[in-house]
């Protein structure tokens, strides 16, 4: 249930800062191909696979509300590591689940939620195999440790971005606090079928707003990007909110910031573009597939509508603001 508002670029992000502060000085091993900066690490697994592993969490009141129901909680829980899996382009494996609870938890909530858990793995071949259960004192969370594989040297890192670069992103964007952060479907098969077809020379999941998300990609791979704002494809949640008395926030500011869209955002060279649009069609008839803007040389993220180009000054967000 995360409420994604939108942050001025220039305010500090406090998350990533402390992220970039911590983890400066981890131990890493030769068998780490990638480490700290992606949607998972990569760890080295032989000549033919790779390992990815992932971690996530939910957390009542964030990600979550009490009322909420609990099978919706379950999915949500493991979804969004199988979203994580997918931005690498990679196959999901198993899974261990850590479980913090109240003293006086409901236990009929609790099997309900593993009733999501459950049928979310079965659908995507996902084996539970284990985890831990710890008293929460004041909020329930829901903590995921997933493990996947991809080819070897064949994880779609956010890294390799290159000048003039189109930018797609799939399904719409914003209003994901209306229902969709709670039943939203991991892109897996589309992020495998898209590796398969075409060279992707980048890839993320939308977990904290395209505008923060691609603010990744960029600084992962020293390039910035234009966006252009009349082909977001804004969702018809966030168009309603948006009406919603002066207050709202504007539709495609909710499409930049709103997050929790867990679709993916990739970028590949501009002449396979229409290629990929006529095949996405006949593979994906019921998910939007939208070209939203270019990669750049020049850095940071910029804006162009009918106001000309401007410096993006919304950002994703941030856990501790």
């Amino acid at each position: 249930m995360a409420s994604r508002v939108d942050r001025n670029a220039d305010t500090m992000n406090r998350e990533v800062n402390l992220i970039e502060t911590i983890t400066a000085k981890l131990p890493t091993r030769s068998d780490t191909l990638v480490g700290v900066g992606d949607d998972c690490a990569v760890i080295d697994n032989g000549p033919d696979h790779s390992i990815l592993l992932k971690t996530d969490a939910i957390v009542e009141g964030v990600h979550f509300k009490k009322n909420d129901p609990a099978d919706k909680v379950g999915h949500k829980a493991l979804a969004r590591a199988l979203s994580d899996i997918a931005a690498m382009a990679g196959e999901p494996n198993s899974a261990l689940i850590t479980l913090g609870l109240p003293g006086d938890f409901d236990q009929q909530w609790v099997e309900t939620l593993y009733e999501g858990l459950n049928a979310t793995a079965r659908a995507y071949d996902v084996a539970i195999a284990g985890g831990e259960t710890v008293r929460s004192p004041e909020r329930i969370f829901c903590s995921v440790a997933l493990t996947g594989k991809v080819g070897r040297d064949q994880a779609v890192l956010r890294k390799n971005a290159r000048v003039g670069d189109a930018l797609f992103v799939t399904g719409e964007l914003g209003g994901s606090i209306e229902g969709k952060h709670l039943d939203f479907t991991p892109r897996i098969k589309e992020a495998q079928w898209l590796a398969e077809h075409f060279v992707l020379h980048s890839m993320i999941d939308l977990s904290d707003g395209l505008a923060g998300d691609l603010h990744h990609i960029c600084k992962a791979s020293g390039v910035g990007a234009e966006v252009w704002a009349d082909y977001l494809p804004v969702s018809r949640v966030a168009r309603l909110l948006a009406k919603q008395g002066d207050a709202a926030k504007p539709a495609v500011a909710a499409a930049l910031t709103d997050g929790e869209d867990f679709e993916l955002l990739f970028s590949i060279d501009p002449v396979d573009a229409v290629k990929l649009k006529d095949q996405w069609r006949e593979a994906f008839p019921e998910t939007l597939i939208s070209c939203i803007g270019k990669i750049m040389e020049q850095p940071g993220i910029h804006l162009k509508d009918e106001q000309g180009i401007r410096p993006l000054t919304w950002h994703g967000y941030d856990h501790f603001q």
